[in-house]
């Protein structure tokens, strides 16, 4: 573990570099005009942030991390309703979250050691603004999205059920076949169900949610017992709050209207969820099915990407050559450790291997962390 953990830090590393490198970029923009990123100086027992009124639209926040621990940065609506996050801001190093927001009442909140309800505090938004909407190409890329989100929470739902199905039946061979199917479905919007309060963790949620106060359910739950000790006899319940939460999640998931900018950010978290927990071997630690999640992380930031391609060509060409050329690196790389219809145990990789993959997430980290910045112009 200790080679794997070495890599997720080299990645978290480049990944928070290439957000500092979109801070020039974006200081130029629609923030710039208004004064510049919103500054947050987070460490490990502060949060603070610049200014606790805005005006509606587009908000720009530049966080630099002072402290010794790895950070994130939230805005929160009511009901922690996830409206923009930036994770894995590591020591001494800066990141940007453009993040677009109405009228209302919102918190923001930084997570040193990116653990438990963060730092708190109130934000106020007024006023009005055109939304980014209003561009037809934006529209169209919000609309096609949603379109992707409903034919992967149908498959989502569908796989679960069969999985759930399985493991109340005692049925440990199936019960593990279906495990990664069912969970390749999740990585692919996890960016649009972690919106949604405390049900990603309830779902997704590894062992550590403990510490934290919560209750460990979900995949991760049932797959500990799948792989530790081979024993689901009681896992009925734990399966059964498992379908109940997911159909929460697709409901929700299916009525919600994302903004482009979350588009954008979406496809950065799921890198950023690759370098943190799957290349490292940490999320899924008991089967080692990490490379499923890591494509099925890379085909949802694809996704995400290809719905705001037409708004993209037309703002800025050369990003999306270079967005295609990384894209098809990363590709290449994962299909090396093709295993018939599905992906070889994360334990099979060696360092060199390993080193590899995350070189290539760290390259198209780069470009795809210019996204929101031309979203939001």
């Amino acid at each position: 573990m200790r080679t794997t953990r070495f890599f997720v830090l080299a990645a978290a590393g480049v990944l928070a570099t290439t957000g500092v490198a979109a801070c020039s970029d974006s200081d130029k923009g629609d923030a710039g005009a208004a004064g510049g990123p919103i500054a947050v100086k987070a460490n490990d027992t502060a949060c603070e942030v610049g200014t606790t009124d805005l005006g509606a639209g587009t908000a720009t926040f530049k966080i630099t991390n002072s402290g010794a621990k790895v950070t994130e940065f939230y805005v929160y609506a009511s009901g922690d309703r996830v409206m923009g996050e930036v994770e894995n801001i590591a020591p001494g190093l800066s990141r940007e979250l453009h993040v677009e927001l109405p009228a209302g009442t919102y918190e923001t909140a930084c997570k040193p050691g990116m653990s438990g309800k963060g730092i708190r505090g109130a934000l106020k938004v007024s006023g009005s603004a055109q939304p980014l909407t209003a561009d037809a190409a934006l529209a169209d890329a919000t609309d096609n999205y949603q379109r992707y989100v409903k034919s992967q929470t149908g498959a989502l739902l569908e796989k679960t059920e069969e999985f759930v199905t399985a493991v109340k039946a005692g049925d440990v061979a199936k019960s593990k076949a279906l495990f990664p199917v069912a969970r390749t479905y999740w990585e692919r919007i996890e960016p649009v169900a972690e919106i949604f309060g405390d049900l990603d963790p309830k779902i997704d949620g590894r062992e550590e949610v403990i510490e934290e106060g919560m209750e460990f359910t979900g995949f991760h739950r049932i797959e500990k017992d799948l792989w530790q000790s081979g024993d689901i006899s009681k896992d009925g319940p734990i399966a059964d709050r498992l379908l109940v939460d997911v159909k929460e999640i697709v409901a929700k998931a299916n009525a919600e209207k994302l903004s482009p900018l979350q588009l954008a950010n979406g496809a950065k978290e799921l890198l950023d969820e690759v370098a943190s927990g799957k290349i490292t071997g940490e999320e899924d630690r008991y089967s080692h099915t990490d490379l499923w999640d890591f494509a099925a992380n890379l085909e949802g930031s694809k996704a995400a990407v290809s719905a705001l391609r037409p708004a993209l060509e037309q703002r800025s060409p050369e990003l999306v050559k270079q967005l295609d050329t990384e894209f098809t690196n990363v590709e290449t790389l994962l299909g090396k450790h093709r295993d018939g219809d599905g992906w070889k145990l994360h334990t099979a990789l060696n360092k060199a291997e390993l080193k590899e993959l995350s070189d290539g997430i760290n390259a198209l980290a780069e470009p795809i962390s210019k996204i929101a910045p031309v979203v939001a112009k």
